[in-house]
């Protein structure tokens, strides 16, 4: 493979979305794909594509994902740009990933999974549990937004849109008490210092794939495709086939509040999954345990035990 792989003078093309979060990842893919294949990282050029929903988040910022159209939004240019040979791969958090690929493209290489865990972020209180009644919390997830006011009704929830610096800079000018963002993104980026605790997902299950990075690429490269089974980190694409698999049951757009985590023990898979009412008013949740190959299918049984109990009209807005 070697006359193949990328050089300086014909650098393979990382396509990313330009925020400081998702730069952070590409320069990580980046560096994975040098060490690995033994080559300097000038042999790999990092390509910026302004999305859709980039541009429609400026304008919207206090809009929900939903009302604007979605997760694909910040994805559609960069899978155009990979359809058209613009860009050989792209990088992409996963929980932010719509369960299905346009036709030509293909998802199967997955970096080490950083930490599940949500933050809690407040400039002024420590702990979820010691936020004053009514306190105004911010945040653009469906999921944790439901999961806030299952847990703690009084709390006044506002959207809350924008990346990483964008809601630090809300929460110093007194927008809301208190966000939560992602341990995963906020290790990354080296910020750490503004997180006042992280939460155990045994009270706030995290959102499917949370803290993993994906790469896409053109389904017929078989090139790329051979770079990229040499950084796919197995443990994690199996815990994600069975998490992304519960999420495709049940619905798979950014518009209803779903959660699941897969964890591996030996060759045992322990996935636990939770739906909510976008309200907040009621939450079914449960757990299942298989063997690591049986995860998808564990996944799509659990969406459907969920889905049957919750019964018709449990996501209406």
């Amino acid at each position: 493979m070697t006359e193949m792989l990328p050089s300086p003078a014909s650098p393979l093309k990382i396509g990313t979305r330009g925020s400081p979060l998702a730069l952070a990842q590409a320069y990580e893919t980046r560096a994975r794909l040098a060490a690995a294949h033994d080559l300097p990282e000038d042999a790999f050029e990092i390509v910026v594509i302004k999305t859709t929903g980039d541009n429609m988040t400026l304008i919207n910022a206090d809009k929900p994902l939903k009302e604007i159209g979605g997760k694909g939004l910040f994805t559609k240019e960069i899978e155009e740009a990979m359809l058209s040979g613009g860009i050989d791969i792209a990088v992409h958090s996963m929980k932010d990933m719509p369960v299905e690929q346009p036709g030509g493209l293909v998802l199967d290489c997955y970096l080490p999974r950083e930490d599940v865990r949500d933050a809690f972020v407040s400039p002024h209180v420590a702990r979820l549990a010691d936020l004053p009644k009514g306190a105004v919390v911010g945040t653009s997830s469906l999921r944790r937004r439901a999961q806030l006011l299952n847990y703690r009704p009084d709390l006044n929830v506002v959207e809350f849109r924008g990346n990483v610096q964008t809601r630090l800079k809300k929460l110093d000018d007194g927008v809301a008490l208190a966000t939560f963002l992602a341990m995963a993104g906020l290790n990354r980026l080296g910020r750490t210092e503004v997180v006042q605790s992280a939460i155990a997902p045994e009270e706030m299950l995290p959102a499917v794939a949370q803290g993993a990075i994906g790469i896409e690429r053109r389904g017929d490269d078989s090139r790329v495709a051979a770079m990229l089974e040499a950084i796919h980190h197995v443990e994690t694409g199996q815990r994600l086939a069975a998490e992304r698999a519960f999420l495709a049951a049940l619905d798979g757009s950014c518009e209803t509040p779903i959660a699941g985590l897969a964890e591996l023990d030996g060759g045992t898979l322990r996935l636990r999954g939770q739906i909510l009412r976008p309200d907040g008013s009621e939450s079914l949740a449960d757990e299942v345990t298989c063997l690591i190959a049986d995860g998808p299918e564990a996944g799509r049984m659990l969406a459907l035990d969920l889905r049957a109990r919750a019964g018709a009209g449990f996501f209406d807005w």
